[in-house]
């Protein structure tokens, strides 16, 4: 499972000022979009910070903070048509017969209500306004992979694998607890933007169910044994010298290589949503057809000789960060970006030894009008920052707030990190706490207790054994997702 993905970026402020005070404390806004992708339930923070005037919170808001976390949940259906109601954006009903059969699957009929709620999530997650023209672009592609979702959940009940309604439960949970959110807010989020409750847990469901699935099909090969661990360990040693690539992909299939135009016509689609700043990982999580999407679409470090001849052409010139352009493979199209690249056997780095606290907000920041409980938080923030002067005060401080986000978010390193966070934090003296850093789900402290300098490139028995894991899950999925399309009776009856 990959660690949890930090992105920065400035946002301007506004114009309007209030009297949130820091009292000489400049805090940091930042946004978070919180994400689950797959089975992994990676959870994934894009983080946005801009420095608040010094008298006030008035940052601007927006982009409203996106859930993505997919499809249906026992005992609840929301199949109404979603309109628009008092005070509330949401998106409008899409087509005009919601209950007509698009296809069938093995006798389950596939209708273009689900298909509309997928787009409507999608939408959501990525910011991406939801019109007809924009869906009519997608349909295709997401009438594909409702197809395989449906393919994947019958294989789940022939091998009665039962995914409990307390996994689901735990996993949502989960989700509210490690980012600051009480009880039954994720629900509340998704009904306000207009989201059935149901799509997330059925995605949910399927995702858990289909990593049974794999872990079924391959056996006692689920384990990597010692021989083959120091049989990668040498061909690294080996290929030392070399470049490999932090690469997260997604991958769009082809059904006729001889007519791949509705595919690429939606790969250049997704492109364009991921160039204008869609989050690549929850975007994976919902198209891409590769097991990593189960990971947001990460790959984590590849070596040239594990990609495709054509990816590998694309991601030499690509600098990091970069969306490429459609990759033909075979079987379809890849979308690729580069999140690191290194010299097999050396990469020295910093890693950064965290701890934090967090006072969460009795209800979401409206930078504008804050309320009074919100700028008590702040007072409280400052408080706490002159007054801890050491890792352990900041985790008592943390405890007495009812450690509503862990103490220790976890190692960082230095380099991984945006440019702007790498400031705040590299230039940080040990022992001494960030500024305030404002989001519109409360205001967390940071500090660093130790700073260590390490050769990034040397990999432990347990990743290598990951990466080769994740390889074997990889071939088993798409030959047992082509065995399952080669079994199926699917009867197509619209395509819109």
């Amino acid at each position: 499972m990959h660690a949890a993905l930090m992105r920065f970026k400035c946002v301007p402020h506004s114009g309007k000022r209030d009297s949130l005070n820091c009292d000489g404390e400049r805090p940091i806004c930042m946004r978070l979009s919180l994400s689950i992708t797959g089975s992994a339930l990676a959870l994934v923070i894009a983080t946005s910070f801009a420095s608040c005037p010094t008298e006030a919170l008035a940052q601007r808001h927006h982009h409203k903070q996106q859930s993505d976390l997919s499809e249906p949940a026992d005992g609840v259906d929301d199949a109404r048509p979603h309109t628009k109601q008092a005070g509330k954006k949401v998106l409008p009903v899409l087509g005009e017969t919601q209950d007509t059969i698009i296809a069938v699957i093995n006798g389950i009929p596939l209708t273009r209500r689900d298909v509309d709620n997928r787009g409507r999530l999608f939408a959501l997650s990525t910011g991406l306004p939801m019109n007809e023209d924009v869906m009519s672009r997608m349909r295709p592609q997401i009438i594909r992979q409702l197809i395989d979702e449906r393919l994947r959940t019958q294989e789940i009940l022939n091998r009665h694998i039962n995914v409990t309604p307390e996994q689901i439960a735990a996993a949502i949970e989960g989700i509210e607890k490690r980012n600051g959110m009480p009880a039954n807010a994720l629900r509340n989020r998704l009904a306000q933007d207009g989201v059935s409750l149901t799509t997330l847990i059925d995605q949910i469901r399927v995702q858990i169910g289909w990593t049974q699935v794999l872990r079924q099909e391959l056996g006692t090969r689920y384990r990597m044994t010692s021989q083959e661990i120091s049989q990668r360990t040498d061909a690294l040693q080996k290929q030392e010298g070399r470049p490999e690539y932090f690469i997260s992909e997604i991958f769009v299939p082809v059904e006729d290589a001889r007519h791949s135009e509705t595919e690429l016509k939606f790969t250049e689609t997704i492109i364009q949503e991921l160039r204008k700043g869609a989050p690549f990982s929850i975007v994976a999580a919902q198209f891409s057809q590769a097991q990593s999407a189960l990971d947001g679409g990460s790959m984590g470090w590849v070596q040239e000789d594990s990609l495709d001849p054509e990816v590998v052409a694309m991601v030499r010139k690509m600098p990091e960060g970069a969306i490429s352009n459609p990759i033909k493979v075979a079987g379809g199209y890849v979308i690729a970006t580069v999140l690191g690249k290194r010299i097999i056997g050396h990469q020295p780095g910093t890693l950064l030894n965290v701890r934090q606290a967090f006072i969460p907000f009795a209800e979401h920041l409206n930078p504008q009008n804050p309320t009074p409980q919100q700028r008590q938080a702040l007072q409280t923030s400052v408080q706490i920052a002159q007054q801890s002067h050491s890792c352990e005060d900041l985790i008592a401080a943390n405890k007495k707030l009812g450690e509503v986000r862990p103490s220790n978010p976890g190692e960082l390193q230095l380099e991984r990190l945006n440019p702007q966070m790498q400031q705040v934090l590299g230039t940080l003296p040990i022992g001494k706490t960030t500024r305030p850093l404002v989001s519109e789900d409360g205001i967390a402290l940071l500090m660093v207790c130790s700073k260590t300098t390490k050769n990034f490139a040397n990999r432990t028995p347990s990743e290598i054994a990951d990466q080769l894991l994740n390889e074997r899950v990889e071939q088993t999925a798409r030959q047992l997702d082509r065995d399952l399309h080669r079994k199926a009776v699917i009867e197509m009856r619209s395509k819109t």
